[in-house]
């Protein structure tokens, strides 16, 4: 049985398909790869936020005392780091997702201002701010803030080349048919 012969015109028809389809299985792979790099650098942030996690409590348990008369900042700070914690736990699921980022870095934000505010309130206390315990704990505090910081950029770098990717022609034509969007970011810049 002789096979019948293609004309170059179906000749070249598939071998056009055959570059599409190449293709399309090589700019998925490729926003899988930036979408995974995404949540290895989640990995760092979620690092950062477990240490300033452990910091905290006996951070807050060594004020008490001291600072019995702002105890509605101290509570106002844990509950702070409790919403920060629901919010880190939404993005870890999805570290894609623009909602949980938006949601996380608010809560975050939240965070920063009840710190400012136990801050200030250490400032005008100097020997409290400067007793061994609790010197102690605004360092290992201060070094898991600026771990934060850092895994925040590396973060965002990631995103950022994922969504230039999301947004490059002719892949976003595919993005509807794989299911991509954008990543949110998470303020790490500058």
């Amino acid at each position: 049985m002789e096979l019948p012969q293609m004309s170059a015109a179906q000749g070249a028809v598939l071998a056009l398909a055959a570059i599409i389809v190449f293709w399309m299985v090589g700019a998925y792979n490729r926003l899988v790869a930036l979408r995974n790099a995404i949540g290895a650098a989640w990995q760092q942030i979620d690092t950062a936020l477990n240490h300033r996690s452990v910091v905290l409590p006996p951070l807050l348990a060594a004020l008490r005392e001291p600072l019995a008369g702002e105890l509605g900042a101290l509570e106002a700070l844990q509950a702070a780091q409790a919403h920060a914690v629901q919010a880190a736990r939404a993005l870890a699921a999805r570290p894609v997702a623009v909602e949980t980022a938006a949601s996380w870095v608010q809560s975050e934000g939240a965070m920063a201002s009840r710190t400012s505010r136990v801050l200030a309130l250490l400032d005008q206390q100097p020997g409290v701010r400067d007793s061994p315990a609790v010197a102690a704990l605004l360092q290992a505090w201060q070094q898991a803030e600026a771990e934060l910081g850092f895994a925040r950029r590396l973060f965002d770098a990631a995103a950022q080349s994922y969504n230039h990717a999301v947004r490059q022609l002719p892949t976003r034509w595919l993005v509807r048919i794989y299911g991509f969007g954008p990543a949110g970011l998470l303020g790490g810049g500058a």
